[in-house]
């Protein structure tokens, strides 16, 4: 009975043990101390109670203090539980150092916390990035299209990071810029052979304002002669001009068909009325039966005679 009790109590002991290890970093704690960084244990207790992972604080710290950065866990602490990478901001702040640039903690962990990368944006401060546009398609006032590429140099600017524009902005600038310049040009023959002024232009408009970077250049990388714009328009236009055109002369034959047709109905009309008028004088005694044949007669002469000649004119069309 004694046996089965030490083995109980041995097992709680080391089960105590193993928990006691697991929960409090107590490697971390001796590393810290090796790096003399001074930081208590209980404070790493502390720090999984709150839910905070002891190595994402104790490494980075380590890191800023060996780099010489004045750093405290609370700074640390509060930027992990805000959602910040901290371990980039420590190398983004230990780059700056390095470089000479001015960064505080409190505004790399801003840029951090706006969903930059900090780090990426020390590096391309200290070597500037080239950004190349897609094919921007301007057209000269003679109509030629240019189809211009340019390359772009930019620095990253620390202090407009947080709020500032990104690089789409920067682009679609530039190239409203390249289609403004090549469309004030009066042929496309000027741009081909002074293609730094497009460059010169661009960039005294100050195209970099309100965004997150500095504009050091713009060169242009390849210029295309595209289509002949306006001699598409032109065809373009004249081909709207012959549709208008054929259909207001259709118009115009349909209102004459009808217009035709409807002298057509007045001639019926009034040929209908004219038995009625022979009856009436023939009733009144205003012309004799004999007159009545005689017109009759005359009637028939004339639709026989229009008839060999309607004939006579379709034998000479077959003829």
């Amino acid at each position: 009975m004694d046996n089965i009790l030490w083995i109980v109590l041995l097992g709680i002991v080391g089960l105590l043990v193993i928990l006691f290890f697991v929960f409090v970093p107590v490697g971390l704690w001796v590393s810290s101390l090796a790096a003399n960084v001074k930081i208590s244990i209980f404070n790493m207790v502390g720090m999984r109670l709150r839910r905070v992972k002891p190595a994402k604080i104790v490494m980075p710290l380590i890191k800023a203090r060996k780099a010489g950065l004045d750093l405290g866990v609370n700074q640390l602490e509060a930027h992990y539980l805000a959602g910040g990478n901290v371990d980039n901001v420590v190398n983004a702040l230990i780059a700056s150092e390095r470089a000479g640039i001015e960064l505080k903690f409190e505004k790399a962990a801003a840029i951090d916390l706006a969903g930059r990368n900090v780090l990426e944006a020390v590096k391309m401060s200290v070597n500037p990035k080239v950004i190349e546009t897609p094919n921007v398609s301007a057209v000269a006032k003679d109509g030629i299209e240019l189809l211009v590429k340019a390359r772009v140099t930019v620095r990253a600017d620390l202090e407009r990071l947080v709020g500032g524009a990104g690089e789409a902005t920067v682009l679609a600038r530039i190239g409203e810029g390249i289609v403004t310049t090549v469309g004030s040009a009066d042929s496309h023959k000027e741009v081909l052979e002074n293609p730094d002024d497009i460059s010169k232009r661009v960039l005294s408009k100050g195209l970099d304002s309100g965004t997150a970077f500095e504009i050091l250049s713009i060169d242009i990388a390849d210029i295309d002669v595209g289509r002949n714009i306006g001699a598409q328009l032109q065809s373009l236009q004249a081909e709207a001009d012959k549709n208008i055109a054929q259909a207001k002369a259709e118009e115009r034959r349909a209102m004459a068909v009808a217009k035709e047709q409807e002298m057509r109905a007045y001639v019926v009309e009034a040929e209908a009325e004219v038995p009625k008028a022979m009856a009436y004088a023939l009733r009144e005694g205003k012309i004799s039966v004999m007159d009545y044949y005689e017109l009759q007669n005359l009637k028939a002469d004339t639709e026989m005679r229009e008839t060999i000649g309607g004939k006579g004119t379709e034998k000479g069309i077959l003829d």
